[in-house]
């Protein structure tokens, strides 16, 4: 069981402080809304194209185009939201953010502040040692995502790609509820774990799909408590953000090094400017870019274009009916089905694809040995491979078949490693493997027996050191095993070998 109440850390002494501080840390998590097309248009979402290739009217900014709603789109910010266990607002409208973007042809964005379509939620973010905390949802809301302005083609000149411009994006905003560094990049793990779950955002990093805006501040050991107690955000000292991370180990640094940054600040006598920020990962140094603006200086007002969003109740518990099983709920579910361990169920259903190969493996097989052979085996194998599950040379069944064949005792787990081997590499039938190599396990208590009993005879010396020390019972086992070609069943072999030696 998850211990949920979770303890704030202890107050920690930061690289370049004086005293104690506390770091306090938000979340803008931008989320690419897995559809084919737009928010507004039906251009292409599909990374990788040609340079301004994906781009309708309306994206370009052209005069007199109107956007028009997706509805995909708005299904994927509500299935988002009901995996979040979040309010859904059957109202919501859209905003104009006037904001100048040099790669967004419009002027604006087209985003929502006063009103988004989703509300409240939590994510439960599990912290090792069977502690948990949930992290408070703000909002989620949907917007529009600028283009990208490429730098490095001409020492004179910039240009713009704006394949990316109007794609939309799920902003989901936490509340300042993450405590340290190791936290954040937990949350962020989890949220894209759930996302990629709900099948809403493919969470790929690395092409900016999935990308945080990372908030933080210092405070004095306490002051988080009165927070909490008063919601007054005073009592968190100044916030700095850091644009768009798109890797938990450079948000992690970028925190450590924003929070230096501050305290040695503040440990000198000055104070912290709310600015938004850069992290340079080759100087592990954050830069700043602009000052914060507030809510009052992009000049929101309603989309003109735009008309409320209204959703119906129905609509949203049709989606709510279809939510797949979430990694929570598959993880329970796998150590109460399966008897697995805490950790063996959390790799297991780290990814969806993984959970659902590892399912296969262990229908009508014994699910603990399904699970050592899915991590330790195939996992393993494929990562030296540098392979996915998708990919995997050996199938679910066939990885099921040597399950069941260790199980029924026609061969060991020794032999089982061999069966694998061929079956992964020859793409062929474990048990005709089995049958055609000689590899089927001897269980015929007789022919083990007769083997021991001949080892011991030319061994005498070692039976009496082993009657002395009973643990050097294992070197007669080891040459039963040698002289069997390890076909003999161990668990034979160790019980006629103590009840010949007396043991």
């Amino acid at each position: 069981m998850l211990d949920l109440t979770y303890e704030t850390p202890a107050p920690k002494v930061i690289a370049g402080a004086t005293s104690d501080w506390e770091l306090v840390i938000g979340l803008e998590v931008h989320a690419q809304v897995a559809t084919n097309a737009k928010l507004f248009s039906g251009a292409s979402t599909l990374f990788g194209a040609e340079p301004n290739s994906n781009v309708a009217f309306v994206d370009a900014g052209m005069p007199g185009m109107l956007p028009v709603i997706n509805e995909g789109c708005v299904a994927q910010a509500v299935k988002t939201g009901l995996g979040l266990n979040a309010q859904i607002n059957l109202k919501s409208a859209f905003d104009r953010k006037n904001y100048f973007y040099p790669d967004l042809p419009q002027g604006y964005q087209i985003s929502q502040l006063y009103h988004p379509i989703v509300g409240e939620g939590e994510v439960l973010v599990e912290m090792g040692d069977g502690k948990a905390r949930n992290v408070r949802i703000e909002r989620i809301h949907l917007e529009q995502d600028a283009g990208k302005s490429i730098h490095d083609m001409d020492p004179a000149m910039s240009f713009v790609d704006l394949n990316r411009t109007g794609v939309a994006l799920m902003e989901i905003v936490s509340r300042p509820d993450i405590r340290g560094p190791e936290e954040a990049a937990a949350y962020v793990l989890k949220l894209r774990q759930i996302l990629r779950y709900l099948g809403t955002c493919d969470g790929n990093m690395q092409n900016g799909n999935l990308r945080a805006d990372v908030n933080v501040s210092v405070c004095r050991p306490g002051d988080y408590e009165k927070y909490q107690e008063t919601q007054d955000f005073s009592h968190l000292g100044t916030r700095c953000e850091i644009k768009n991370m798109n890797s938990t180990r450079f948000i992690q640094q970028a925190i450590m090094v924003e929070a230096d940054r501050q305290i040695g600040i503040i440990e000198a006598g000055g104070s912290v400017d709310q600015e938004t920020r850069l992290y340079d990962p080759d100087k592990n140094e954050t830069r700043s870019m602009r000052s914060k603006e507030e809510a009052h200086d992009y000049r929101y007002f309603p989309d003109p274009d735009l008309l409320p969003l209204e959703i119906e109740q129905a609509w949203v518990d049709d989606i709510k009916a279809a939510l797949p099983e979430l990694p929570d709920q598959k993880k329970a579910r796998f150590i109460g089905d399966f008897g697995l361990s805490d950790y063996d169920a959390s790799v297991l259903t780290a990814e969806a694809e993984n959970a659902a190969f590892f399912e296969q493996v262990a229908e009508g097989h014994d699910g603990k040995l399904a699970a050592n052979w899915v991590i330790n085996e195939l996992f393993g194998r494929l990562k030296k491979d540098d392979k996915d599950i998708e990919s995997s040379p050996i199938s679910a069944a066939r990885l099921g078949q040597i399950v069941g064949l260790i199980k029924a005792g026609d061969i060991s787990g020794k032999i089982a490693k061999d069966v694998f081997e061929i079956a992964y590499t020859q793409d062929r039938d474990p048990a005709e493997i089995v049958e055609t190599e000689g590899m089927k396990q001897v269980t015929d208590t007789g022919a083990i027996e007769t083997a021991v009993n001949e080892i011991i005879a030319a061994n005498p010396a070692q039976v009496e050191k082993a009657k002395d020390n009973p643990k050097l019972a294992g070197w007669f086992v080891g040459q039963v095993m040698k002289a069997t070609s390890g076909k003999a069943n161990p668990a034979a072999v160790n019980q006629i070998v103590k009840e010949k030696l007396g043991l």
